[in-house]
C-alpha cells in the first residue's frame, strides 16, 4: 500500500506556499492596490477614486495584506484538501463499495473483494485491501489460532488505518488555526483604524476630514476581512472534518465486518 499516493502539490509543502502567498498578497497591496491612478490626483495619500475599490481596500492600511495572506491560505488549502479527500474517497460511491465488499465475502468469494478494492482505489479501498490480504494470509495460517488471527486481521487494519488518516487530516490544523486568528488580525486592524481616526478628531480646530475617512475605512475593511476569512476557514474546516469522519466510519465498519465474517467461517 503506498500512503503517498493522495498527496498533492501543497501537501507538506506549508512551509513554502504560506511565504509564498504572503509575498503575493504584498505584491497585490502595494503595487497593484497602491498604484497612485487609484487615487485623486494620482496621490496615495489622497482618498480613493470614487467607486475605486481597489484604492479603498488599499486605505484600510498594513493590515490588510496580512488579511489577504490569511484569505488565499484558506483558499490554497481548503483546495487542497478538497482535491486530496476527493482522490481518497475513490472511484465511487464509499457505501456502494462497502456493500459491494460485504456480498463478496458472504458468498464467499475473498478474490473478488480484494478485486473491488483495486478497482475503488482510495484511503477506504487501501485500508479495507489490507485487512483482506491479511484475512487471506490468516486462512492459509496454520501455526496460529483462532484469536491470533483475528488479533492479526485487526491489528493489520489498525496500522493500515494509521498510515491513511495522516494524508486526510494535513493542513486541517492551517484552517483550523486561520479561524480565530482572522478575527483577531480583523479586529487589530479596526483597533488601529479607529486610533486614526480619533486623532484626527482631536486635532484642534476642524477635524482632518481625510485623516477621519480613512481611520473608519481602515477600520471597516480590516473588520470585512478578518469576519469573512474566518467564516470561510470555519465552513471548510467543518465540511472536510465530516467528509473524514464519514471515511473514518466507513473503516471501521468494513473492519468489523472483515472480523466478523472471520470469525464466523474459519477457525
Amino acid at each position: 500500500m503506498s500512503s503517498n499516493k493522495f498527496k498533492t502539490v501543497f501537501t507538506g509543502f506549508a512551509g513554502i506556499a504560506i511565504p509564498v502567498l504572503a509575498v503575493v498578497a504584498f505584491f497585490l497591496y502595494f503595487v497593484v492596490m497602491g498604484n497612485p491612478n487609484n487615487f485623486q490626483g494620482n496621490n496615495i495619500n489622497n482618498l480613493p477614486k470614487p467607486g475605486n475599490y481597489l484604492g479603498i481596500i488599499y486605505k484600510g492600511g498594513i493590515i490588510v495584506p496580512i488579511l489577504m495572506t490569511i484569505l488565499m491560505m484558506v483558499i490554497t488549502f481548503s483546495i487542497e484538501r478538497w482535491i486530496t479527500i476527493t482522490r481518497a474517497k475513490g472511484k465511487g460511491k464509499i457505501t456502494s463499495f462497502v456493500v459491494r465488499v460485504y456480498q463478496k465475502l458472504a458468498a464467499p468469494d475473498l478474490n473478488s473483494a480484494i478485486e473491488e478494492c483495486d478497482s475503488q482505489r482510495g484511503s477506504v479501498a487501501n485500508v479495507i485491501k489490507a485487512g483482506l490480504l491479511k484475512y487471506k494470509e490468516m486462512v492459509a495460517a496454520k501455526d496460529l489460532n483462532k484469536d491470533q488471527k483475528i488479533v492479526a486481521i485487526k491489528q493489520e487494519i489498525e496500522e493500515a488505518t494509521s498510515l491513511e488518516l495522516p494524508i486526510l487530516e494535513q493542513n486541517l490544523v492551517i484552517l483550523a488555526t486561520i479561524a480565530p486568528l482572522a478575527t483577531l488580525m480583523g479586529l487589530l486592524g479596526t483597533v488601529l483604524g479607529m486610533i486614526r481616526a480619533f486623532a484626527a478628531l482631536a486635532t484642534a480646530g476642524a477635524p482632518d476630514a481625510v485623516a477621519l475617512a480613512t481611520g473608519i475605512s481602515e477600520a471597516l475593511i480590516n473588520t470585512a476581512f478578518g469576519i469573512g476569512s474566518s467564516a470561510l476557514a470555519i465552513i471548510f474546516y467543518n465540511y472536510f472534518t465530516t467528509k473524514i469522519d464519514k471515511m473514518t466510519y466507513s473503516i471501521d465498519e468494513a473492519g468489523v465486518a472483515i472480523v466478523q465474517n472471520f470469525a464466523s467461517h474459519h477457525s
